[in-house]
């Protein structure tokens, strides 16, 4: 499973490379909204740094419109996937998109049956969002668990699934668990997936044991 980091900061982000950690990046207008910097200057500088995908959200709302900011923002990095909401208008989108060959992630995924419309229009990824799921007292991951069931029955189905809304390390175990192709996680839940009492409990004893 890949791990893509879901953040807009380039610091947090060379971090995270540097462990080896980052197979590609989200973003979205809200996390781009914290950093310092227009959004094309905050795009293009985490193309120069991540080899892997770098997802960039279109906010228009109506096809046409999202087709001209995809081809306006498509050429500030190789490696860019365009985000477009899952709606009629984004779908329509998606399929013109693709036949350009560019990438694209539906995103705001929250059934089975979205993200197989989304996948049958030619998009790239799906994003279903597991903690929103969770926060209505529905089971996030069952949703992700169809999703993965349905694309690997069929072989013509090429869209890969991105587990997105992620909220603690078990939500990313359990995206693991049930197939997903990658979870984009919060650098928050990365540090937290680091620790636990009993390694800090065992290193203090090594170092005590050392040095006797």
């Amino acid at each position: 499973m890949k791990i893509f980091v879901d953040s807009a900061n380039i610091e947090e982000i060379k971090g995270f490379k540097n462990l080896g950690l980052v197979d590609g990046v989200t973003t979205n207008p809200t996390l781009i909204a914290k950093e310092k910097g227009n959004f094309e200057d905050i795009i293009r500088t985490i193309c120069a740094e991540v080899e892997g995908p770098v997802n960039a959200e279109v906010v228009s709302v109506d096809c046409d419109g999202i087709v001209k900011e995809a081809r306006k923002i498509i050429p500030w990095g190789d490696n860019i996937v365009i985000k477009i909401p899952m709606t009629k208008e984004g779908l329509k989108a998606v399929n013109v998109l693709s036949k350009e060959g560019i990438k694209t992630n539906v995103t705001l995924i929250f059934t089975a049956a979205q993200a197989l419309l989304a996948a049958k229009a030619g998009a790239t990824y799906v994003c279903p969002f597991v903690g929103r799921l969770d926060d209505l007292s529905q089971i996030g991951m069952e949703i992700v668990g169809q999703m993965a069931e349905v694309f690997s029955i069929y072989n013509e189905i090429k869209t890969e699934i991105i587990v997105a809304s992620i909220r603690s390390p078990l939500h990313v175990m359990d995206a693991a668990l049930v197939g997903a192709h990658i979870v984009t996680i919060p650098a928050k839940v990365i540090e937290q997936m680091f620790n636990h009492p009993l390694t800090d409990k065992g290193v203090e004893k090594f170092l005590k044991d050392a040095g006797k």
